[in-house]
């Protein structure tokens, strides 16, 4: 029965079923520091199992509408794995490390990157560095669809466990380093919309990014409560990953990747929400997830054999 399911799960399913049984050891393991720890064991053994019958069902004659869900079932579940570090980061590491991020930034440049960069700014070009920052979250999926709609279903299966992968790494990341970023530390986040205005959407972008990051309007004392996401830059990474793909396996919308994805990672220094050196931890973790990467898909491809 093992040895069936193995068979039917993609390297994709293997890595969301460890990295459950990674987070579900870790609020085992500090179960009086993590409030509601019960809860995050539930949904981690839900999702396993759920992951477990969706590949299953994927593989039977009733396969269209489950293909489908094998397809995108990632793509809350990575939000969701988000949050749920949400409530696990604090009370276990108790504490930010940006001081020592501004530090190592300041000793590479001389100077604060976000404050330099403040010189530049204008309303025109904070609002589309704005807008290209909030198309992030949609980046994977339309290289997702383009890969489908030119039936590329090995890149897509490739393609999508590297993201996967990459999430779930810089997730480790920011376990290891919380910090939040120089719009709380460096800058006064509640001015920040009046410093750096945009044109028509800037501030209810913002407001869309601030309630993913469990901070909504009107959140007193938000740089308690915000995700410690600040390093190493999922964003960068991420974004990085995709472009890589999209080259790799020839993807037609290769320049609209590159030139998004490029101004996205300016973007990230630019708006205020990472140091450089959260970006230079983006791409190490992207260099690594890439190589390391495949050695793990390859070596699961073979187990499923």
């Amino acid at each position: 029965m093992l040895k069936k399911i193995i068979k039917k799960l993609t390297p994709t399913d293997f890595l969301v079923i460890v990295f459950g049984i990674i987070l579900s050891f870790i609020n085992i393991i500090y179960s009086k520091q993590i409030p509601n720890w019960e809860r995050h064991l539930l949904f981690n053994t839900l999702t396993i199992l759920i992951v477990v019958l969706i590949a299953i069902k994927d593989n039977s004659k009733y396969s269209i509408l489950w293909k489908q869900l094998h397809y995108w079932y990632l793509v809350p579940l990575i939000f969701l794995c988000f949050k749920e570090l949400y409530y696990m980061i604090e009370p276990i590491r108790g504490k930010i490390y940006d001081d020592i991020l501004i530090k190592i930034d300041r000793a590479i440049f001389g100077c604060d990157p976000t404050i330099e960069l403040y010189k530049i700014s204008n309303p025109l070009l904070t609002e589309i560095l704005q807008i290209v920052y909030g198309t992030f979250f949609f980046l994977p999926i339309i290289l997702g669809i383009d890969f489908i709609l030119n039936n590329k279903f090995e890149e897509f299966q490739n393609g999508t466990f590297l993201i996967v992968y990459g999430f779930f790494l810089s997730f480790i990341g920011y376990l290891i380093i919380p910090a939040i970023g120089p719009r709380f530390t460096l800058h006064n986040f509640d001015t920040n919309n009046i410093e750096m205005p945009g044109l028509l959407l800037t501030n209810f972008l913002r407001e869309i990014v601030n309630s993913g990051e469990s901070i909504p309007a009107g959140t007193p004392n938000p740089s308690l409560l915000v995700q410690r996401d600040a390093f190493p830059s999922g964003h960068t990474e991420i974004t990085l990953i995709v472009m890589y793909l999209s080259v790799k396996y020839n993807s037609r919308l290769k320049k609209f990747f590159i030139i998004n994805g490029s101004l996205l990672i300016f973007a990230t220094v630019y708006l205020r929400y990472h140091y450089v050196i959260d970006l230079i931890g983006g791409a190490l973790f992207m260099i690594f997830t890439i190589w390391s990467g495949k050695y793990i898909f390859l070596w699961w491809e073979r187990i499923r054999r």
